[in-house]
């Protein structure tokens, strides 16, 4: 027999201001409990020392992650001149060191190439598997090992401060699976001065911003009370990037059901992934063709 998951039916997203020295993991962890929620999960896994967005799903919203660690998101960070690490931040062993400091002008002009469709190498200390095992693992045990250059799509990388001769501020903009500390030391390889992260916030992931994020202390004094639900954001807004659909009264027992039913498309095209909507709830997430939603996902009431 199945186990039952204990907890409340509650569904929607809260934006934590994730502070510094806990893990992702904790977090939602710790907002579950908040709660008393059967299910959560976030949408994009913050290092320990990072800070900033991180959007806890609940519920129905779990669905809905896919599209949020899709979306765009906007990193500010410190980047240490001069110096290389094992991890690329400040947390790992120092591997090498230069006296060489490049000019603001020569960074400025460092950073068109990192823009665009670019190939990254993630960090050694990275959740990537390699051969089912993830590359933190061989690291810390000391293997030597190459990882594979992946895709990321940079919107933007912007020359924000030089604090002093030894850091520089930038923020970026990038798609899915960016990691900052890659762009940090490959910066600093393409300077010839080393580079790694120092501080890391990530100001805005999708519709969500640091800014209207609860802080952990928050948390913990509304934790398991009413008035933590005021913080509680509708699982619509993880589809605040997908199209959406009108569906009929008649339609939404049909797509609760996995089947394909009438929806009013509005600016949709044919084949285009959206999600239907009904008295602005969400009903169902799929494709759209010929005057009809095909369910991929679906969403309890």
């Amino acid at each position: 027999m199945a186990r039952t998951r204990k907890g409340r039916e509650i569904s929607g997203w809260l934006v934590v201001d994730k502070p510094a020295g806990i893990t992702s993991t904790s977090v939602v962890n710790k907002v579950k409990w908040a709660f008393d929620a059967k299910k959560a999960g976030h949408a994009g896994t913050l290092d320990p020392e990072a800070t900033g967005v991180l959007a806890v799903a609940l519920g129905e919203a779990t669905k809905t992650v896919p599209y949020i660690t899709d979306a765009l998101k906007c990193y500010a960070f410190t980047v240490r001149l001069g110096q290389s690490t094992n991890t690329d931040d400040a947390e790992g062993e120092l591997t090498g060191q230069s006296d060489l400091r490049p000019s603001d002008a020569q960074i400025k002009a460092a950073l068109g190439s990192f823009v665009g469709d670019i190939m990254q190498v993630p960090p050694a200390f990275s959740a990537v598997k390699i051969d089912g095992t993830r590359a933190y693992t061989r690291a810390r045990d000391g293997e030597t090992f190459e990882i594979a250059a992946r895709p990321l799509w940079v919107e933007e990388l912007l020359f924000t401060g030089r604090p002093d001769p030894d850091h520089v501020t930038l923020e970026m903009t990038c798609g899915k699976g960016g990691y900052v500390r890659s762009i940090a030391r490959d910066l600093g390889a393409a300077l010839g001065c080393l580079g790694h992260v120092v501080t890391l916030r990530r100001l805005w992931s999708g519709p969500f911003t640091a800014a209207e994020g609860i802080d952990l202390a928050t948390l913990d004094r509304l934790a398991r009370s009413p008035d933590l639900d005021r913080y509680l954001r509708p699982l619509e807004d993880g589809l605040a990037d997908l199209p959406m659909v009108t569906c009929p009264a008649d339609s939404v027992t049909r797509l609760r059901h996995g089947n394909a039913a009438m929806v009013f498309p509005g600016d949709v095209e044919y084949g285009d992934e959206c999600w239907a909507s009904h008295q602005g709830r969400a009903i169902a997430v799929g494709q759209y063709r010929s005057g009809e939603l095909h369910p991929s996902r679906v969403f309890a009431e």
